[in-house]
């Protein structure tokens, strides 16, 4: 067995690819339009094969947006013969390139339109949506309040998805010590404040329960994760659902909450096996490479 410094230098090119990917997703214009390109996503004329009928739909993070989230995932997905698509959401006025801060129930608007135009598209009769964070959580309020929403997706897979809210490890208690900064911050980036503990937006989403019939949800999560915490806060309890921590399949897996989404290919293959179930295969940590 692996000591844990061991395992670290091990999975250091992970992170590594993750940093190199920064400025990739930060270029605006041909940088961006390259990476998609050349990773073979956000193919318009894509027609989904018969062993892929479904076109997947990726919705990021908090502060990420339709390329630098999806630099990893989204080409693993096409290799593997998938229609993939990503868009932006929750963009503020004058705040370039980092997205998913605009109110919620207007971001889960967005991505019923880009769902509409994903369908119409491709001439498939669903889609399968992948979310990290903010973006694995977002999907559910669509599919909560969109009467055609649940008809429309067959399987939600959520990456570190905020599914209970946040303390952010317990800064967001520090709102309480401030007087006028949780309003501050509900003005200028109000899905921050939607995401924490007890928010209006989380108790009202979580209400009833957290699954549609119809849909399959699954969660992948991981014991590093310093943003959505405590991590077991992000699997959902109910029936049908499947919930994945990823050291459960691979103890060297140390990925925190970027990395997950970013580079991790242990959760890669785990979202490649919610959403074509009849051909999963077992997660191991040969995965990784």
């Amino acid at each position: 067995m692996l000591s844990r410094k061991q395992a670290l230098k091990r999975t250091r090119p992970l992170f590594a690819g993750a940093v190199l990917a920064v400025p990739l997703a930060l270029a605006p214009g041909a940088a961006a339009t390259a990476a998609q390109q050349h990773g073979g996503w956000n193919d318009a004329d894509c027609v989904p094969a018969p062993e892929h009928p479904r076109p997947v739909v990726l919705v990021h993070g908090t502060f990420g947006n339709a390329v630098d989230n999806w630099l990893g995932l989204a080409p693993y997905l096409a290799d593997r013969g998938y229609c993939v698509h990503s868009f932006d959401y929750g963009e503020l006025p004058g705040v370039p390139f980092f997205h998913g801060l605009g109110p919620m129930e207007e971001s889960a608007a967005e991505l019923a339109d880009h769902v509409d135009e994903v369908l119409a598209a491709s001439g498939a009769a669903e889609v399968d949506v992948v979310g990290h964070s903010q973006g694995g959580v977002l999907p559910r309020h669509y599919l909560k309040h969109d009467p055609e929403g649940a008809a429309k997706v067959n399987a939600l897979v959520g990456i570190a998805p905020n599914t209970n809210g946040t303390t952010l490890s317990g800064l967001t208690r520090l709102l309480d010590l401030f007087p006028g900064a949780g309003d501050l911050l509900d003005e200028h980036t109000p899905a921050l404040t939607q995401q924490v503990v007890g928010s209006e937006f989380m108790t009202e989403l979580n209400a009833d329960g957290y699954t549609v019939p119809g849909v399959t949800y699954t969660v992948i999560a991981t014991r590093y994760d310093e943003v959505v915490t405590p991590y077991r806060s992000q699997f959902i309890n109910e029936p049908g659902v499947t919930n994945v921590l990823l050291q459960d399949l691979c103890p060297l897996d140390i990925s925190e909450h970027l990395a997950i989404g970013l580079v991790d290919r242990l959760a890669f293959h785990e979202v490649a096996n919610a959403l074509d179930p009849a051909n999963a295969e077992p997660t191991t940590c040969r995965h990784f490479l």
